[in-house]
Order: structure tokens, then sequence, then C-alpha cells
């Protein structure tokens, strides 16, 4: 077994560990809850609202395989939605197991790297994937504000904290990609610099594959731009499916509240409620931004609905949208990695 594979052993074994922590905590956390008594709860949901919920977290995988997809034909390397399909699932699986949100990034690529799509190619358009995904998350964010003003103020001062940083941090993301797509040159060569003078300093060793990695970086860089080039028709499509694909999930414990025979002057809400707690845990470097995810939605819905009620729909909501999620995409994943060195 070589680093590479040790490294994804270790991340999804303490992703699993992590989960079952989170869940065993937030059950010590409210002593009124038991998994017996969530199954119960479960059986008397409304399951029109319960079908909606598990679709709609669905349509979340489904949407970026679309986004993908759009982007490759966009540049001309038309692919099918079930190919699409699997870029997404495997960069949902594994951006859920490592601290970094683009961790599915490499799966992805290899998945199109095996349907004849160019490595330079399939770089550039998950970077333009990635910067849309993270714009969508910042334009859904303001839209929850402009919804319900009062629902950041709602929040206590840690999740305002982390909102905040959110924000600031996925805002900032966005831009450097935006940047570096129209002055690619000047901002790798003012990065290149900047790694020189660390190890000048003795702050950073082994420049070397730090400059080839940095490089490599800026030509798929590069080659994106040189594919965007005159398209912005690209990027409108893009952006819409992923603004899609994130709401898709992001409304999950809405109708999940619904279900639950809640009040139905909540829904936008619990939507504006759920976009700003998106902003709070992406920016995050844990897998899957578990704990955090968590907390933040416990502390946001606690303070439109009752305490016992918020646990539940937190408990419900992360089930459908991560846990289950992220497990029938690893399955779909894993059958397809399979099939291909079947192949």
């Amino acid at each position: 077994m070589n680093s590479s594979q040790k490294k994804k052993v270790f991340w999804m074994l303490f992703s699993v560990f992590l989960s079952a922590f989170t869940i065993w905590t937030v059950l010590k956390q409210n002593e009124n809850m038991s998994f017996s008594m969530l199954i119960d709860i479960l059986g008397k949901t409304d399951k029109r609202w319960m079908i909606a919920a598990f679709a709609s977290a669905g349509l979340f995988v489904f949407f970026e395989g679309v986004a993908i997809c759009s982007i490759l034909k966009g540049i001309s390397y038309k692919r099918s939605l079930k190919k699409g399909i699997i870029y997404s699932t495997s960069d949902v699986y594994f951006s859920a197991i490592t601290p970094s949100a683009t961790g599915g990034q490499p799966a992805s690529a290899y998945f199109m790297h095996k349907d004849g799509i160019p490595v330079g190619v399939a770089s550039a358009a998950l970077i333009l994937n990635i910067m849309l995904y993270t714009a969508s998350i910042v334009f859904l964010g303001i839209i929850a504000m402009i919804l319900t003003p009062q629902c950041f103020f709602s929040f206590g001062l840690p999740a305002k904290l982390l909102i905040i940083l959110g924000l600031f941090g996925l805002t900032l993301t966005t831009v450097f990609f935006l940047t570096v797509l129209v002055k690619s040159e000047k901002i790798f060569s003012l990065l290149s610099k900047l790694l020189n003078f660390l190890h000048k300093k003795k702050v950073i060793h082994r420049l070397e594959p730090r400059i080839k990695k940095l490089y490599k970086i800026q030509d798929d860089y590069n080659n994106c731009s040189r594919l965007l080039a005159g398209k912005t028709s690209i990027l409108v499509k893009a952006f819409f499916w992923n603004i899609l694909q994130r709401t898709a999930q992001i409304i999950v414990p809405a109708l999940v509240y619904l279900a639950m025979g809640g009040d139905r002057h909540l829904f936008t809400v619990l939507f504006s409620k759920q976009c700003l707690i998106t902003i709070g845990y992406n920016f995050v470097p844990i897998p899957g931004a578990m704990g955090i995810a968590d907390y933040l939605m416990i502390d946001g819905f606690s303070s439109v609905i009752s305490t016992d009620e918020a646990f539940l729909l937190e408990m419900i909501s992360r089930c459908i949208t991560f846990y289950i999620c992220v497990a029938a995409s690893g399955l779909i994943t894993l059958a397809a990695y399979l099939r291909k060195r079947k192949k």
C-alpha cells in the first residue's frame, strides 16, 4: 500500500470515528432523545414531505453532475449525464472524508481521465466548478439575509463568528479564483517569489517540489482561461446549476420540519438559517465539517423552535444530507471504480 492509499484509508477510518463520535455527542447533549425515540418519530412523519427531503438530497448529487457536464459540453468534451453523476458522487464522497472541500476533485479527475478527457481539461473544468460552487454558497447567503435579515442576529456569538469567517473566506476564495483566471501570470509570479523568500528564510524546506506543484496548478488555470475565452455562457449555465445544487441540499431541513408537522410559516426562516449555517461550516478544515455543522444547526434552529425539536431536526436532516448521501455516493463510486478496473 503506497502513501496515497494509506492516507485515504486513514481519513476514511477517521471520518467513521468522527461520525460516530458526533452522533453520540448530539444524543448525549439531549437526554430526552434516543435512537428508539428517533425511529418512533420518523414513523409518524408525513411521508410526502420526507420523500421530498430525500429526493432533494438526491438532487444535490444530480445537479453537480449536470453542472460538470454543462462545463464539459461548453468546452467541446460532451459526456453523458450518467458519467456526470459518477464525477459528482466521487467528489461528494471524497470531499466528505477529507479535511478539504476540494478533496474529491482528484477522484473526479480520475474518472474523467478514464473517460478520455485530458488531465488539463479535467482540472480546468473542476477548478471552474469549485469556484462557482463556492460563489453559489455566498450568493444564497446574501439571498437569505435579504429574505430574513433578522436570522443572523438570532445565532449565538460563536456561531456568528463562524458565519462571518466563513463568508469572508468563501468570498476571498471566489475572488482569488476569478483573479487568477484573469491575471494568472502576475498571481503565480508573486506566489513563486513568496515561496523562494520563505525558503531563503528557512520557513519552508524542499523548495523544488513546491515550485513544481505551483507550476502544475498554473498550467491548469491557464488551460481553464483558454477554454473559457469568449464563452461567458458556460459560466452562467454552470452557476445556475450550482445554485440549484446548493438549494437542493439547503432546503432539506425545512422539508423535514414540515414532515414533522411544523409550522409552514417557518419554512423561509429555516431555509435562510440553513443558508447561513452552510456558510459557517463550509470553510472549516474538518472532514464533512462534522461537529461544527451539527453545532451550528442546533444553535440556529433552537432560536425559532424548541430545543428538543432543534435536536431532532438536526439529527434527521444531517442523516439525510450527509451520512446517507455520502454513503450512497461512496457505493456508487466504488461500483464505478470496480467496473473501470474490470474493463
